[in-house]
C-alpha cells in the first residue's frame, strides 16, 4: 500500500489567519514516520469513512505509517484519553479534532510539550489551534459556514427553521446552528433540537417538531447522521420537496436528496482534504523542514444539483 516517496502533492487552498512558521530540523526523520489521527466521531458515524480514506491514501503516497483512532461512542473524555495514549507512544505527529476546547486542550498541549507535532483538523478554530501549540489548522470555520448558509437561505425567503443537532455536546455543532440563525437575522432559541444519534429517535423528533411547529420554513441538518433520518421523516409526513432543506456535509442519501430536489444544497467541508493534507504537510515538514505559513480552509462550498457528477461518483468515499 505504498507509492514512491517521490510523489509530490499540490493543491489550491483558501488561506485563513497566518501562523508564525517555526523551523523544523529534518535530521532524524527518515523513512519510518508515524502519524496518528484522533477524531471525536463514534463508530456509528459513516461520514468519517471519507476521513479514513483520506489519511490512508496520504499514508500510501507519502510513504508514512498512519493510524486512525476514535472513541467508539463519541465520548469526549474517552477521546482525551486516546490523545494521551497516542502521545505516550511518541509518534512523529498527531492529527486531531478539537471538538471541545475545555476537554481536549489539556491533552493536546501535553502532547506538544512532549515533543509531538500536532495539526488540528475538522473542528476547533485557527485561534484555538494556535493556543494549544499546534503547527496549523485544516478545516472549515463552522460558525462562518453556518452564517453563509443562513445568508443563502435568507435570500431564498426563509424566515424560520429547525436545526437538527445530532451532536449537541460538541460546541462546533452548535456554532453551525447559531451561524445559520445569525445569517437569517433571527434568534436561535428552541429552533435547535437535540436529536440524538439513533436514526429512529432523530426521525421521530423531527416529525414531532414539525407537527408542533407547522409554520417552519426550513430544516438544517448537520450531517448524514441527522440528514438521513430527516429525509425519511419528510417522506412519511408528506413534506419532502415542500419544505426548504439544507444540510452540512455529504453522503450517499444526501446526494440522492439533492438530485431529487428534496435537499436544496449540501455544505461540503471536504473531509478528505482535512485528513489528507495534514499528513502531506507533516511529512514534508519532517523530511524537508518546510511548512505552510497559513492555516487551510477546506470549506465551505455549496453543492447543488447543478454540480453533482463527481460528487455523486465519490460520495461517501472521497466526498
Amino acid at each position: 500500500m505504498k507509492f514512491s516517496k517521490a510523489t509530490l502533492f499540490a493543491t489550491a487552498a483558501i488561506f485563513a489567519a497566518p501562523f508564525m512558521a517555526s523551523t523544523a530540523i529534518a535530521d532524524g526523520h527518515g523513512d519510518d514516520l508515524t502519524y496518528i489521527l484522533v477524531s471525536h466521531a463514534p463508530d456509528s458515524d459513516s461520514w468519517w469513512n471519507t476521513v479514513k480514506n483520506g489519511i490512508a491514501l496520504a499514508g500510501e503516497q507519502m510513504d508514512v505509517n498512519v493510524e486512525y483512532r476514535n472513541p467508539p461512542t463519541g465520548d469526549l473524555a474517552d477521546m482525551a484519553r486516546i490523545i494521551e495514549q497516542a502521545a505516550a507512544s511518541q509518534p512523529d505527529g498527531i492529527i486531531t479534532t478539537l471538538a471541545d476546547y475545555d476537554v481536549l486542550s489539556g491533552p493536546i498541549r501535553a502532547a506538544v510539550d512532549s515533543g509531538v507535532d500536532v495539526i488540528i483538523m475538522n473542528s476547533g478554530s485557527p485561534a484555538q489551534a494556535r493556543e494549544v501549540g499546534a503547527l496549523m489548522y485544516v478545516g472549515q470555520p463552522e460558525y462562518d459556514a453556518g452564517f453563509a448558509a443562513g445568508l443563502r437561505a435568507s435570500g431564498d425567503g426563509v424566515g424560520s427553521f429547525l436545526c437538527v443537532n445530532h451532536y449537541i455536546s460538541s460546541p462546533s455543532s452548535t456554532e453551525r446552528c447559531q451561524g445559520f440563525a445569525d445569517g437569517l437575522g433571527i434568534e436561535l432559541g428552541n429552533q435547535m433540537i437535540d436529536s440524538g444519534q439513533d436514526p429512529s429517535e432523530v426521525k421521530n423528533r423531527v416529525m414531532a417538531y414539525l407537527s408542533a411547529n407547522p409554520e417552519t420554513d426550513a430544516i438544517l441538518t448537520l450531517g448524514p447522521t441527522s440528514a438521513d433520518p430527516t429525509l425519511l421523516a419528510l417522506d412519511e409526513n408528506g413534506m419532502a420537496g415542500a419544505i426548504y432543506f439544507g444540510t452540512f456535509d455529504l453522503g450517499e442519501n444526501i446526494v440522492a436528496g439533492i438530485k431529487a430536489g428534496t435537499i436544496e444544497w449540501g455544505i461540503d467541508q471536504q473531509p478528505f482534504l482535512q485528513a489528507y493534507l495534514p499528513v502531506v504537510v507533516m511529512a514534508n515538514y519532517h523530511r524537508l523542514g518546510v511548512l505552510p505559513g497559513n492555516n487551510i480552509n477546506s470549506g465551505p462550498g455549496f453543492v447543488t444539483a447543478d454540480g453533482l457528477e463527481l460528487v455523486e461518483k465519490f460520495a461517501g468515499e472521497y466526498r
